[in-house]
């Protein structure tokens, strides 16, 4: 099959679109034919060697839309020729990929290709981050960080469709705004001023929840917009930078700094996938979520998609056609 693959690590010259062994599925595994993928902010962080050991060849790709292909022995749930989307083991930058049946969905025809393409790391993520970590509650307040982003457009939807009553957004430049408040977000600001803006909206009371993925100083600022008894929920570090956090800022006034990665519960709880997957799907099938989509590449040009990543000039998701 055709993938593309990484052999060091280094920057988007290291991706070789080559012929590659097609894998084999394993027990309760299926073989999936991918017909498309996504860019993710890890795919990058995994190609520079930030979040990777360097077991080469390396396939890219958190996660895919396609057909079943075959199935590995111990397989009850799923059909061969079953439209899904997955999280594979294989890496889904290729042709085929190999997917554990917990981590296999199947989608009605309803979601387009290119939603369904879009979504699985976003909406999951999102869902998970609002109602599971977050546990939110009818009527409160949402700051979701990087707001243009794949993950921002869509958690500040999910957001919405869970209860909140205002999102308001961050973004790393002005020129991001429309974006944000396209995806529904009431209010934006840039990192350098947020805190201060929410503050002054909300009388100085903050917010309920906040979605943090950049660390630094804008998870330090997030704590001053707050509220008593908010969940300030950090789940990356796209800033580079380490963020500190005071005992002072929470016992008082019984805030929490959760912490949540989508990866690691993939691979030591993926049953927890399973409850989200209830709610993600309807809600593309519905047509709930807009899924932003800024641009997509053949397979072959993958390099481009990740030095538009790299320079931060994108908005939504990057699809990948394979």
């Amino acid at each position: 099959m055709k993938a593309v693959v990484i052999e060091q690590f280094g920057g988007p010259e290291v991706l070789q679109y080559k012929e590659v062994p097609t894998p084999k599925p394993g027990h309760q595994e299926v073989l999936i034919k991918v017909e498309k993928t996504s860019v993710n902010y890890a795919d990058i962080k995994k190609r520079t060697g930030k979040k990777a050991k360097g077991n080469f060849p390396i396939i890219l790709g958190l996660d895919l839309v396609g057909t079943i292909d075959q199935l590995g022995e111990g397989v009850t749930d799923l059909t061969v020729g079953q439209r899904v989307i997955a999280f594979p083991k294989t890496g889904s930058y290729a042709e085929y990929a190999v997917a554990s049946e917990q981590l296999t969905f199947p989608i009605p025809d309803e979601i387009s290709l290119d939603v369904a393409a879009a979504s699985p790391i976003v909406a999951f993520l999102s869902y998970k981050l609002i109602k599971d970590v977050g546990r939110i509650e009818a009527g409160e307040t949402v700051l979701v960080h990087s707001a243009a982003g794949g993950v921002g457009t869509t958690a500040v939807q999910m957001a919405k469709l869970l209860g909140a009553s205002h999102v308001f957004g961050t973004v790393g430049s002005r020129e991001k705004f429309r974006v944000a408040y396209e995806a529904g977000a009431d209010h934006v600001f840039t990192y350098d001023d947020f805190s201060d803006n929410i503050l002054e909206l909300t009388d100085g009371i903050g917010v309920d929840i906040i979605l943090d993925s950049m660390s630094g100083k804008v998870s330090e600022a997030s704590m001053s917009c707050l509220k008593e008894y908010g969940r300030l929920v950090h789940f990356g570090n796209s800033s580079g930078e380490v963020g500190n956090f005071k005992t002072n800022e929470l016992h008082n006034s019984c805030r929490s700094v959760l912490g949540f990665s989508l990866g690691n519960t993939r691979k030591k709880r993926p049953q927890l996938l399973k409850e989200a997957a209830e709610h993600v799907i309807p809600f593309l099938s519905r047509g709930d979520l807009d899924i932003v989509i800024g641009a997509e590449f053949p397979l072959h040009e993958v390099a481009e998609a990740h030095r538009l990543i790299e320079q931060r000039q994108h908005t939504g998701k990057i699809l990948l056609t394979i």
